[in-house]
């Protein structure tokens, strides 16, 4: 079976729709949800940050050694105490 390529290419701007409709009577449960905790938070890495490293337990390893250096964050007097 040959794909036909897509008439326009690469370059066509699409215009969005003003309204989608979405049938939801054919909505699935997303397989991968359960793989995440509920703890979990999602970030999405800009495509050249996600070059330098090779797995989520390379991404967490340095943010935590990051976090380890940064300065503790200063407590804040209340006016209460200040006076």
């Amino acid at each position: 079976m040959s794909k036909k390529p897509r008439s326009g290419g690469a370059s066509e701007v699409r215009e969005m729709r003003p309204e989608y409709r979405f049938d939801y009577g054919k909505a699935r449960p997303n397989p991968y949800a359960a793989r995440l905790g509920k703890d979990t938070v999602t970030v999405v890495l800009d495509p050249d940050v996600a070059a330098v490293f090779t797995s989520a337990h390379a991404v967490n390893d340095f943010l935590r050694s990051v976090i380890a250096v940064l300065p503790a964050p200063r407590q804040r007097k209340s006016k209460k105490q200040a006076g």
